[in-house]
């Protein structure tokens, strides 16, 4: 398993935190060569090759990338990392906060991957995992703008499967869970009890504990993997039993 993504050269947005930066990690522990585009690239996990890219900004993608291909001159993965949170009902955010998290967690997909995809074409095993959430499909508290972003990545995603599979190219996404991240831990300083809302998201799942982000990465892993060449357009719930199961509260 150690060399499952040897000689591949993987590009992963969002790779220098949470769990981007699990995916990076594990990718190149699998063997990959793993290209990190992010604001922070100096957080970047050692052993990768990150470069400054703001997915909100097409110019900047694009020429991250190029920067990039010259270097390693191939491109075989893609994983969607980069996103931004938002809390609220539908009146809590201004049209600006509307625009800015759309364009970093659904644009932003898009322009990525457009800029990626004529390097994906020449792969003899192109993959393009993107991530969502299971804000996409279950009705969260306080979360219309970031939801309604889910919804449009799970779209996208179905989408993006059908118009490049006669390409090779296979696209799915995973959906999951609360994750334990410093992006949660952001999103947490929001509320007025901010202990009790994490516990809160503890007991959302059925497990009764977040999501890790090394458990969210090695979902990624089986979908980008050469070995699941049948596998596109799919979104694999990663949630802890949130979407799915109805467990009985706890004594």
């Amino acid at each position: 398993m150690s060399s499952e993504f040897e000689g591949l050269v993987a590009l992963v947005t969002g790779g220098s935190s949470g769990i981007g930066k699990a995916t990076a990690e594990a990718l190149m522990t699998a063997g990959a060569t793993v290209i990190v585009l992010d604001v922070n690239p100096d957080s970047a996990p050692h052993g990768s090759h990150p470069f400054h890219a703001d997915v909100s900004d097409r110019s900047s993608v694009s020429s991250a990338i190029d920067s990039a291909m010259e270097q390693f001159g191939r491109l075989d993965v893609l994983i969607s990392c980069a996103g931004i949170g938002a809390i609220g009902t539908v009146e809590a955010n201004e049209d600006s906060e509307w625009a800015r998290v759309l364009s970093i967690n659904v644009t932003g997909i898009a322009r990525v991957t457009a800029a990626s995809l004529k390097w994906l074409r020449h792969s003899p095993c192109a993959s393009i995992v993107n991530v969502c959430s299971i804000a996409a499909l279950n009705g969260l508290p306080d979360r219309a703008l970031y939801s309604a972003s889910k919804g449009g990545v799970l779209s996208l995603t179905f989408a993006m499967a059908t118009d490049h599979v006669s390409e090779g190219i296979r696209v799915n996404c995973v959906s999951p869970g609360t994750v334990a991240t410093e992006f949660v831990d952001r999103l947490l300083r929001n509320f007025a009890d901010p202990a009790a809302e994490r516990a809160a998201m503890d007991a959302r799942q059925a497990t009764g504990r977040m999501v890790t982000p090394e458990e969210v990465a090695t979902a990624i892993l089986y979908l980008a993997s050469p070995r699941s060449g049948s596998t596109t357009g799919t979104a694999l719930d990663v949630d802890g039993g949130v979407t799915h199961l109805r467990v009985r509260p706890r004594a």
